[in-house]
This record gives C-alpha cells, structure tokens and sequence, in this order.
C-alpha cells in the first residue's frame, strides 16, 4: 500500500512493489518535488478548482465510495437514504490539474540499442511523474492509447488513486496501430477543466493531423507538453547489414541495404523532428526529444532545471 503523512494524505513511501514505480530511483531525486513545483508555477494563468478531501475547503458533491478511500469523509446521511456508501468531495485551490496521454501503440514496443523498449521506459516516466504530482497535492489522471483508449482515469492525488494508475500499467500490453490524431481530438473535448496536458508518445502517424489535433489542446486553452520518445537506433540507424525492416503496426517489410539509406533516412528523420520542434514551439506547446537511452530520473532533473531556468 502507498503510505501517506495523514490529514493531507501526501504520499511518502510504498510497501508493496510495483513493476513500474521505483522507489530507490525516484528517492535519489531528493528536490525534485520541490522543482516541480517551482517549474509549473505561470503554466497556467490563474488557479484551478480540483477535488481534494478535507474539511477546511467547500463542499462540491458526492461520488461512491471506492476502496482506498478516506472513510472519515462517508456521508452517513446518504448512506441512511439509500444505504449505499458516499464520499463527500470538497473543492480547494490548485495549481494543476494534469492529464498524461500515454501512447501504447505497437510501434512503442520497439527496442534496439537501450535496455528497454520505448513502452516500459514511457510507462516508468508516467508512474514517477504521477507520483512527484500526486506527493505535492497536485491532481493527475492517465490516458492510454493506440487507435482506441485503452484505459482513461480522471485526474486524482490519493494514495488508493495512484494506486489504480500502477496497476493499470502493470497490466497494459503494447496494443495495435496508432490513430493519434483522432484519439486526441476526442480528448481534447472530453477534457472539462483547463490544465497541464503531458503526452508520452514515438509520434509515430501524420505529423499534419498530429499537429492538428495538438492546436485543439491549445485552443481548449491546456498548456502541452510533448515528450518525443524515440530509440536511439531510430535517430542513427546504425545497421550494417542488408537487413529486412518489418513495421510494427502494418507489418509490412522492407529489405535494405543500410549503407544506401543511411544518410537519407537520417536527414528525413531529422527534418520530422525538426517541423515538430518548430510547429510545437509555434503553437506555445513544449517539446522535448527524449531517448530511451537516458535514465527517465535524469531526463526529469534536466528537463525541470531548464523549465525552471526560463521561468527565471
């Protein structure tokens, strides 16, 4: 179980063992918490309104009760009318209010040169990033997709809620193809309230009705982070061999000899990266190339030493 401080239910250790939640790891961040904190400051103009348990903020509705669950805040009055379990949700102040979109797509089960694949690197990043919100009472849901949803939950801070999002990602396997672009523009109209969209994707699709789908975040008024996540053999295709190449998602095949392609596909790889670093940062929308390579805990300390950095 997740173990908290009380009253404010910030979590602070785990006792049990997730496949993907590495307590020693994110130990070893010791500020990041607080970096955190300082790097999302200005993200979005003024505050939001998200559900927190507790008594010192106001009253917003019922939900029914689920496992994990503070039982001091059961509405007993409810329970005497319909005798089912309730739990009263107040309403406070927050800064954020983040929705990661998790891409489990085929083609993220990709791994050449790493000691992972592109889908269990991109599934810790997204069980540490929920935990260091979480920990700060910042509210995070998670969204996995290839052409469908796989699993979507709302955005939550209790210890029982990250627990639902670790086991979730236990049990995800890489999926089929991928529909980015029409997957995010179903949420970005499902998306209710204005907050911090943080997508973990290969971008693997039509850069156009990406970029298309990305602008119908902005224009929802989200702030969007992108982390473009990529094999390092993906950017230096560095085989020697006349090999044959077999898409993850189509299955079709391709032989090559890598020494006539080598120097076009990396300048068609480059020229993708960088129509999305130009576009992204045209649309006010953060964009990072992250190789699974680079230890996700030390991705996180230099990406949020260079956040903070320019919101100096």
């Amino acid at each position: 179980m997740l173990k908290t401080n009380g009253p404010g239910d910030t979590v602070t250790s785990v006792k049990d063992s997730y496949l993907y939640f590495e307590p020693e790891r994110i130990s070893q961040l010791k500020n990041l918490n607080l970096m955190v904190r300082q790097a999302v400051e200005g993200f979005i103009t003024g505050l939001h309104r998200s559900p927190h348990k507790g008594f010192s903020v106001e009253f917003s509705e019922h939900r029914e009760y689920a496992p994990g669950d503070d039982l001091r805040h059961l509405d007993w009055v409810a329970w005497g009318r319909s005798d089912r379990y309730y739990i009263k949700q107040y309403e406070q102040e927050t800064n954020l209010n983040a929705h990661i979109l998790l891409d489990v797509s085929a083609s993220m089960d990709y791994m050449h040169s790493a000691p992972i694949t592109k889908f269990s690197y991109a599934c810790y990043l997204t069980a540490c990033l929920s935990y260091l919100m979480a920990n700060q009472q910042d509210t995070v849901g998670v969204t996995a997709f290839d052409q469908d949803v796989r699993f979507a939950l709302p955005p939550g801070s209790t210890p029982a809620h990250l627990d639902r999002i670790f086991k979730l990602l236990e049990k995800t396997r890489p999926g089929k193809r991928t529909a980015i672009g029409e997957t995010f523009h179903r949420l970005a109209g499902s998306i209710a309230k204005r907050g911090l969209v943080i997508i973990i994707s290969d971008l693997h699709g039509d850069p156009d009705e990406i970029l298309k789908a990305l602008q119908h975040f902005v224009y929802k008024k989200h702030q969007v982070i992108v982390f473009h996540l990529v094999d390092e053999a993906e950017l230096e295709f560095p085989f020697t061999k006349i090999t044959s190449f077999v898409d993850m998602e189509t299955r079709e095949k391709i032989q090559v000899d890598p020494r006539d392609v080598r120097e076009a596909y990396r300048s068609e790889v480059q020229a993708f990266i960088n129509r999305y670093r130009k576009e992204c940062g045209d649309r006010n929308i953060e964009y990072s190339l992250i190789t699974t390579s680079t230890p996700y805990e030390r991705m996180l300390l230099n990406y949020l030493a260079k956040r903070k950095a320019i919101l100096r």
